[in-house]
């Protein structure tokens, strides 16, 4: 069987370990719909690894991470929720921290902080905002205190994702850096609406956007890993 065809397999059966969790997220059999999200990427990392020829160490990282923290939930009943829960955020943010790592190696940051003084202040202040915003809502949930300094770390590593991925696109502007940038987009949104299922409201709906979400983003961020970096185009005047 060609890897062609391989691919195609996977990518169907992401599309229906996807109908799946909708399914039994919006019929009430909550555990299901939990253990079939938790496969949904691990089939997206196993696709990109078949399909994609010349691979990115920090973007195979990137999935590695995000995936085994993805299973680890499978197991979560079996682990001290302790263990679970710092261990789970642990292996996001080293996967975020990765794809952080891969858009600023692909920056001149001497370009960046020329040009784009603007955009980094006002960048920055939006972030301490959002930051700010997603601890108030955090705080009265959470029991200990590691537990507020790891969501901490989760967002500011989560906005700064984004705020490369958007200065990558202006100092790209292509198709890739575009591609980035909607993918980081979407993974924040979706985190977003997590922290909304997690701490305001446990609707089904908020779940399955979030999820849909994070699935998006992998879509944009595999299509990004089969394109090259071109050149800058968009250099302003030094």
């Amino acid at each position: 069987m060609s890897l062609m065809n391989k691919s195609k397999i996977l990518v169907g059966l992401v599309l229906l370990i996807y109908t799946l969790f909708a399914v039994f997220q919006f019929s009430g059999h909550d555990l299901l719909a939990f253990n079939f999200r938790s496969l949904i990427f691990p089939f997206v990392a196993l696709t990109y690894f078949l399909s994609v020829k010349e691979k990115s160490m920090l973007f195979i990282l990137f999935l590695i991470f995000y995936s085994l923290s993805e299973l680890l939930a499978m197991i979560s009943d079996v682990l001290s929720y302790s263990v679970d829960y710092f261990l789970g955020n642990s292996l996001y943010i080293l996967a975020y921290l990765m794809l952080f790592i891969k858009i600023c190696k692909s920056i001149s940051l001497i370009h960046v902080l020329k040009n784009f003084k603007i955009h980094l202040i006002v960048l920055t202040a939006l972030n301490i905002y959002i930051v700010y915003v997603l601890q108030v809502i955090i705080d009265p949930h959470v029991e200990l205190n590691y537990e507020y300094f790891v969501e901490l770390v989760y967002n500011i590593v989560m906005l700064l994702l984004l705020s490369s991925s958007l200065l990558n696109y202006f100092y790209r502007d292509n198709k890739k850096s575009l591609y980035l940038f909607v993918g980081s987009l979407c993974i924040v949104f979706s985190e977003v609406i997590s922290v909304a299922y997690l701490y305001v409201a446990k609707q089904d709906l908020l779940n399955f956007i979030a999820v849909s979400l994070a699935l998006l983003a992998f879509y944009f961020f595999y299509q990004q890993s089969k394109l090259d970096n071109e050149e800058p185009i968009n250099m302003l005047i030094d």
